[in-house]
């Protein structure tokens, strides 16, 4: 079979092609050849497909995908990008991620963002609680809705005010998502890789994935598994020291004038959830 050598000229950054290469590999073996009727004939020592399954699958080369896998200078176009979303049987969050890593460009360092006056006002003003974050997740700005809600917003340094940080090491926020504790941080974790991927050299993200390896012992494994999933989704429910269990519905919106920002808004349930016996 011939390669599909669909190329753009644009040459992927050296971070970018190794977590493109990386999720490449990690979606390969989470398919099941058995259920996508492929042959059983020759036994597999790994889970999931080989390379050149994939390679077929997708109409292109195996030496040319392989060199994908590897990180090494290939840059898909959006054609064979669509092509292998299809044979990795990719979801739609899936599919984006990998767009977008496959048409990255070089990034200037990393920067806390500061959030303009107007916005800081305006989550003042809402009752319910609502915080302001960054790119890698450091919480910026909030109101007394969500100070309430979540203490340690008011109790930690400006460094340490951060989504990740506070969910993985703080004790107060465990206690507050309870038994749900670990399906909202492999969901939040889910939700920062999809930015690090872009950001994989930089060594502010860098610094924050390593603290979050010391801080979690199955942070490897979560890790190594590649997920990617849109940041908000889930339905939370939290444990308040005074109100009990209560839960909330999460939305979240970009600031038209600075993509970077995204206003977190917590809305809570009609009903009051009971808790499982």
């Amino acid at each position: 079979m011939s390669a599909r050598l669909d190329t753009y000229d644009g040459a992927l950054p050296t971070a970018a092609r190794n977590e493109l290469g990386d999720f490449l590999r990690s979606r390969r073996a989470k398919l099941s050849a058995e259920a996508l009727g492929l042959s059983k004939q020759r036994r597999r020592r790994t889970p999931g497909l080989r390379r050149e399954e994939v390679a077929e699958r997708a109409g292109i080369g195996v030496d040319w995908y392989i060199r994908l896998e590897q990180g090494r200078t290939v840059s898909p176009s959006s054609a064979t990008v669509d092509a292998l979303a299809k044979a990795l049987c990719l979801s739609k969050v899936e599919h984006s991620h990998l767009r977008a890593l496959a048409t990255t460009s070089h990034r200037a360092a990393f920067c806390r963002e500061t959030v303009p006056d107007e916005l800081r006002r305006m989550i003042e003003g809402l009752n319910n609680p609502a915080y302001i974050a960054g790119r890698r997740w450091d919480v910026l700005a909030w109101n007394d809705a969500a100070a309430d809600l979540f203490p340690d917003l008011t109790r930690v340094s400006q460094e340490e005010c951060n989504c990740l940080i506070l969910i993985f090491e703080s004790p107060l926020m465990k206690n507050l998502y309870g038994r749900s504790w670990e399906v909202h941080a492999k969901h939040m974790l889910s939700s920062f890789r999809a930015t690090y991927d872009f950001w994989a050299d930089d060594p502010a993200f860098i610094e924050l994935r390593e603290r979050l390896r010391r801080a979690c012992p199955d942070f490897e494994s979560w890790w190594e598994s590649h997920e990617v999933t849109n940041a908000f989704g889930l339905r939370k429910e939290l444990h308040h020291p005074r109100r009990g269990l209560i839960g909330f519905d999460i939305v979240s919106f970009q600031a038209n004038d600075d993509p970077s920002l995204k206003l977190v808004m917590y809305t809570p349930l009609a009903q009051r959830i009971t808790p499982p016996m």
